[in-house]
């Protein structure tokens, strides 16, 4: 759909990463003019006109990840030596312009409701209990730009909320969304602390719930006790995934586990590989352990064997 914001003669803009402060929502949107972090703006989300914060310019293009680099720096350019001033850029067909800035009257307006979301979340709740919907409210938001409010709700099946909805809108006199959502996105929408002291990622830091399986905690060598790789929601901490690519890439480098290196006159089984060191442990038949930098080791494309280096064999031995 062609957004209604985007001129003909208009190729390029400025591009901002724009965070919904209600249900933390980030999204890319263009502006004809430099905006800062922290500026109120109004722009179009999945649900409607809603209000939106601007946190920083888009990444700068040309930039991209380069396979195996370790120098990662975080969001920020500064850490590159380079200006965080916004720049203009081409804007891509599928990024939509913000609609306009929001106005003193539209930021009261957006207090007002907010102060009036924990009351239809009670009233809610009350119907829910009169109807006995087997669901869980979470959170409930109403839209700046139109009238209309959304529930957000947890279940462990489909509900038929048809009734239900007639009764709101008898009470609020308004559009009624709802919509029922996972319990990851539960946690995306509340916030906390995770287990490490931090605000949960999926709340501050991403709104793209990425899936997160248990085979990212072995490459990584962490424990296998759900208790400790799982997340409040219950689900697989969302970190998990961040440095996965990053172990897939240097262990590719180094010989797997249960590789036969010869060391001295033995030969030796690979039973760890710890890239975060940068050794892989070997052990003997007999039960004698070593450790090996990987710095130290080599692989011989013709034979097919990995070598350790002669000066290592030389203080081993």
């Amino acid at each position: 759909m062609k957004d209604k914001n985007r001129k003909e003669s208009e190729d390029k803009a400025y591009i901002y990463i724009v965070k919904n402060p209600s249900y933390n929502d980030i999204c890319l949107c263009a502006y004809g003019s430099i905006l800062y972090p922290g500026t109120p703006v109004v722009y179009e989300t999945r649900f409607g006109l809603d209000l939106g914060i601007v946190t920083a310019p888009a990444p700068r293009e040309g930039r991209k990840y380069e396979r195996g680099c370790a120098e990662v720096c975080g969001a920020s350019d500064a850490c590159h030596g380079i200006e965080t001033e916004p720049e203009l850029m081409n804007v891509p067909v599928d990024v939509d312009y913000i609609d306009h800035l929001a106005t003193p009257e539209e930021m009261e307006k957006y207090e007002q409701n907010t102060a009036r979301e924990e009351a239809a979340l009670r009233v809610c709740r009350e119907k829910v209990l009169k109807h006995k919907l087997n669901m869980k409210l979470v959170t409930a938001h109403f839209l700046l730009g139109e009238s209309k409010v959304i529930f957000f709700f947890t279940a462990e099946e489909r509900v038929d909320f048809r009734d239900l909805v007639k009764d709101l809108v008898s009470v609020f006199r308004m559009r009624i969304e709802l919509r029922q959502i996972g319990v990851r996105d539960e946690s995306r929408l509340i916030g906390g602390l995770s287990v490490c002291g931090r605000d949960y990622c999926c709340h501050s830091i991403t709104s793209n719930l990425e899936p997160v399986t248990i085979k990212m905690a072995k490459e990584q060598n962490l424990s296998l006790n759900s208790m400790k790789i799982s997340g409040p929601c219950g689900r697989l901490l969302c970190c998990l995934a961040y440095e996965y690519d990053y172990y897939l890439e240097e262990k590719a480098s180094c010989p797997p586990e249960g590789t036969r290196i010869k060391l001295g006159h033995d030969l030796w089984k690979v039973t760890e590989v710890n890239i975060l060191s940068r050794n892989i442990t070997v052990q003997a038949s007999e039960g004698g352990v070593v450790y090996i930098p990987l710095s130290e080791i080599t692989y011989d494309s013709a034979t097919g064997y990995w070598i350790v280096s002669d000066e290592f064999q030389e203080n081993f031995l």
